[in-house]
């Protein structure tokens, strides 16, 4: 089988309940680090002008908002969001699984929180829908480093590729000499000198 990076023209990005409270929930990984991460994310995704889907699962309780970032960076997805109500898989909610499919893409990324709920299900349901799919691991987390180890493991069985913010942003970059890749070269700085 051959592999095709995956890139701006193929790829679609789904970030999952990057939410203040669900967030606060991870100890598998800092805060900080996983915020940071996500943002980078969504910044990427706007440079290189992929589609991008957010959702969120019940902001009025204790979940909390979607970081206030994510709506400067990405205001019309962010406006576009799909709030789900409890429905734990995604790709459970019509509306979610609908603009996933309008994006027209195979081969998608997800980063979610928390990795051990919101994003194992959805990329299990996606690898057995046949997309390709790609799970951020280090933009999301679990409330233990075993929950995420596990989560982490069932996906990649499933034939989920792993990877990290910085190894995802070059894939999608192809180049740093073009206009977009000395872009992403600034959004991955904050990650590289830390």
């Amino acid at each position: 089988m051959t592999y095709e990076n995956f890139n701006a023209t193929n790829a679609a990005m789904l970030l999952i309940d990057h939410q203040v409270g669900t967030m606060s929930w991870v100890k598998s990984i800092s805060f900080d680090e996983m915020k940071q991460n996500a943002l980078m994310l969504a910044q990427a995704a706007r440079i290189l002008k992929m589609p991008v889907v957010l959702t969120s699962s019940m902001e009025e309780y204790a979940q909390g908002p979607l970081l206030s970032e994510l709506e400067s960076i990405l205001p019309d997805e962010f406006a576009a969001r799909v709030k789900r109500f409890g429905i734990v898989n995604a790709m459970d909610d019509e509306n979610f699984a609908a603009a996933v499919k309008a994006t027209g893409r195979k081969k998608i990324i997800i980063a979610g929180v928390t990795n051990d709920v919101c994003t194992v299900y959805p990329a299990l349901s996606l690898v057995r829908a046949g997309f390709e799919v790609q799970v951020v691991a280090d933009a999301g987390g679990s409330p233990t480093k075993m929950a995420d180890d596990i989560a982490l493991r069932r996906m990649e069985r499933a034939g989920v590729t792993l990877t990290s913010t910085n190894q995802l942003i070059a894939e999608l970059a192809g180049s740093w000499v073009t206009p977009e890749g000395g872009q992403l070269i600034q959004v991955l700085m904050p990650s590289l000198k830390a």
